[in-house]
């Protein structure tokens, strides 16, 4: 019997509420397999560690995580700390400390769920966003001068590598050549953005090459954003940068009903490190603490996970109760406009694992 080492680091927020939520799903998928178990070790990171030790995690922290099999994380976000900290002190720490440089994001209108498109069916929304980790509008280069003087300045500099856009190329096309429509979108904003985005359509042109089976079309981001709301069935696997796939998964994901059920890969394609699954809809403090928080996204993200380790069995039988879970409306939490408790869906889907 494998087992595998997972780290869960719940973070902030409701991170706190739907980690160990889906460590629950996990173990009661455990249970009744008999090829692996889990071993789950938690790590407290987060704003309460940065009001102890005045950081968001140890300096060391990376050496704890890196023999671990795979990394499920909650949020990062605190009201009393401001965001660039809590970003870059955990979250971008980890993505970027164990170069997981492809953020996969699929999106689809599951089971029950009243999605806002008027006239789209779950057939015609069923993407993946696949976003720039590693550098881009996120590289972190840039910085401010003169701070409180009217010549006051401050810079962020968007850094593209040849070798950062070439490896996200060709993992997008790679998913895209895996999926049945085998249709590929390359996001851009080179009108505007005339070195760097410039750069990134002549290697999406180049690694194409490669993949001639692989139909693929060009978009500017904000054009895209219209698409995706008149015209989603013309989309299937979706590439970005950093930025604009951070902004176009936002909105896939309220186009598919709601940020709560939106999962979240960072993914080292190598596998030189582990890789780290979490949902996607934030810390968000407002409904912390009261068993509001919708678990789904972070089932879905376990549904990553567990592909990742290649246990598509299992996955496959999570989705499936996932699936089954949304169909029913008396087990959608607030944000799909229901009562249900955090609590009440974990057992829901617990009990389909039997």
């Amino acid at each position: 019997m494998k087992t595998y080492n997972i780290a869960c680091i719940p973070g902030d927020g409701i991170g706190k509420e739907v980690v160990p939520a889906g460590q629950e799903v996990l173990e009661a998928l455990a249970s009744v397999n008999k090829n692996f178990k889990f071993n789950f070790s938690t790590f407290g990171w987060g704003g309460d560690w940065y009001r102890a030790h005045g950081e968001m995690m140890p300096k060391d922290g990376l050496d704890a995580l890196r023999p671990m099999d795979a990394i499920l994380f909650g949020s990062a976000g605190d009201p009393h700390i401001p965001d660039h900290i809590t970003l870059w002190g955990l979250r971008l720490k980890i993505c970027q400390g164990f170069d997981q440089y492809a953020n996969v994001r699929p999106t689809r209108i599951l089971p029950g769920i009243d999605a806002p498109l008027k006239r789209c069916g779950p057939q015609d929304l069923d993407w993946v966003i696949v976003r720039e980790n590693s550098e881009g509008e996120y590289s972190g280069v840039g910085g401010r001068a003169h701070q409180g003087h009217p010549i006051e300045v401050a810079t962020d500099v968007s850094m593209m590598t040849r070798a950062g856009v070439e490896r996200i190329m060709r993992y997008a096309f790679k998913l895209a050549q895996s999926r049945p429509r085998k249709l590929l979108t390359v996001v851009t904003k080179s009108n505007a953005q005339r070195h760097a985005m410039v750069m990134w359509d002549e290697i999406a042109v180049q690694i194409s090459q490669e993949f001639p089976d692989v139909k693929w079309d060009k978009e500017l981001v904000d054009a895209a954003t219209a698409r995706m709301v008149n015209r989603p069935a013309t989309l299937d696997t979706i590439v970005a940068t950093n930025l604009h796939a951070d902004i176009l998964s936002d909105l896939a994901a309220a186009l598919a009903g709601s940020l709560g059920i939106a999962p979240t890969g960072n993914i080292d394609p190598e596998r030189r490190y582990p890789s780290m699954f979490e949902p996607i809809h934030g810390s968000a403090f407002d409904i912390m603490g009261k068993g509001l928080a919708n678990p789904v996204g972070t089932f879905w993200s376990c549904v990553m996970l567990l592909e990742h380790l290649g246990e598509d069995e299992a996955a496959a039988k999570l989705m499936h109760a996932i699936e089954q879970v949304t169909a029913n409306p008396a087990l959608h939490t607030g944000d799909l406009g229901g009562k249900a408790t955090t609590e009440q869906v974990t057992k829901a889907v617990c009990a389909l694992m039997a």
